[in-house]
């Protein structure tokens, strides 16, 4: 018998354990845990428990560590988010997690120890030799990613629950958006003018889309008839290198709408793009991508962010960044009165309620509306006040 069980309250148990025999001194292993729940559920525990001893795959709680916890978990997730996700995890792990408190028995982990984490993170030294310590944003990158794992860690019942829930992270203020205007979108599209780097910046202009929506774009997914754009991949750069992936959310698989000037563009550029493909023949990489690099293979997003931050220096400019081109269309949308919805759904938000957090603060005459409702209304009661005196 792997195991049993014995009642130790009204909806609590204590399993045992038989872990087998001491290879040097032949005592034997044992493992007591404690459980809550009906004694059906108790068993089904017991059982599972017993399954996991059988398969080599139980590790008692106590001498898991952190560390070991984590790769765990690592492994668990390599399947659920994004090469480019997987790798920031990864990189707090390994930096600022780890070296604090991966030696530490993953059920001796005390919200102290969290807390002391963010406090050296903030004062420093930086772990990868870098001056002075991390931003309160980084730091709150930090405390996602562990705070996540732990929610793991009380689902699979390896502790009772997560200590992140009670430690303060780091207060981050959000950054005011960097949004062009009208007039400097027809200035950046003038500059960019002529150069390969036109259709991307009128898609993030025009259509709101992320900088790997544009370069995953296949003219399968035009519609230049009917002036539509269906967003169905995008490109990730890992250290692997650039890849197709999908959208970020099934929200982000969407369609939408061109303007005519977008329309025009791209027939003008599908023409110059079937020019270069006769020209080049054989050495042309038919990908059918609308935004390849000149020989029609993946551009990937850092060679790409290289190629935008080139072509602002050579007129003098430090700015916008290519993703406040996608923030300049949602401003520019809210500012002409369309519906919050509609901008949402163009820009893959998976709620409305984001955008409007977001841009919320852009809606044109909301606050004077409110002033002149606020007033109607007591200027009403203050009326009707005087008139029973």
């Amino acid at each position: 018998m792997r195991g049993s069980i014995r009642k130790r309250g009204q909806r609590s148990w204590e399993i045992r354990l038989y872990l087998g025999r001491d290879p040097r001194t032949g005592d034997e292993l044992r493992q007591s845990l404690s459980f809550k729940g009906s004694r059906k559920q108790a068993e089904a525990e017991l059982a599972r428990l017993v399954h996991q001893i059988e398969t080599g795959a139980f590790l008692p709680p106590s001498q898991l560590s952190l560390s070991e916890f984590l790769e765990r978990w690592g492994k668990h997730i390599a399947t659920k988010v994004s090469g480019r996700t997987l790798e920031r995890y990864g990189s707090l792990i390994r930096h600022w997690i780890e070296p604090e408190l991966g030696s530490l028995p993953l059920t001796k982990l005390q919200p102290l120890h969290v807390q002391q984490l963010y406090s050296r993170a903030l004062a420093g030294p930086r772990h990868d030799g870098r001056p002075g310590g991390l931003s309160p944003q980084s730091v709150l990158h930090i405390h996602r990613v562990l705070s996540e794992a732990l929610a793991m860690a009380v689902r699979w019942q390896l502790v009772a629950r997560n200590v992140c829930d009670a430690v303060e992270p780091p207060s981050v203020r959000r950054s005011e958006i960097r949004a062009v205007d009208e007039a400097e979108a027809a200035f950046l599209l003038e500059i960019a003018r002529g150069t390969r780097l036109y259709i991307p910046v009128l898609l993030a202009l025009t259509c709101g889309l992320r900088r790997g929506e544009v370069l995953g774009l296949r003219w399968a997914d035009a519609d230049l008839r009917s002036g539509v754009l269906w967003v169905r991949r995008s490109v990730e750069q890992t250290r692997a290198g650039a890849a197709i992936k999908e959208p970020k959310s099934a929200y982000g698989r969407r369609s939408v709408a061109l303007a005519p000037l977008a329309v025009e563009a791209l027939k003008q550029h599908k023409a110059c793009q079937d020019d270069r493909r006769a020209m080049l023949g054989g050495d042309w990489q038919d990908n059918d991508l609308i935004c390849p690099r000149d020989d029609g293979s993946l551009w990937p997003p850092q060679a790409f962010t290289s190629a935008y931050r080139a072509l602002l220096a050579r007129r003098g400019l430090k700015g916008p960044n290519f993703h406040a081109l996608r923030h300049s269309h949602a401003s520019m949308l809210i500012r002409a009165g369309l519906d919050i919805k509609l901008v949402s759904a163009r820009l893959g938000h998976a709620k409305s309620g984001f955008t409007l957090e977001t841009y919320g603060h852009l809606l044109p005459g909301q606050d004077q509306e409110a002033a002149r409702r606020i007033d109607q209304a007591l200027r009403s009661a203050i009326s009707a006040s005087r008139l029973r005196q």
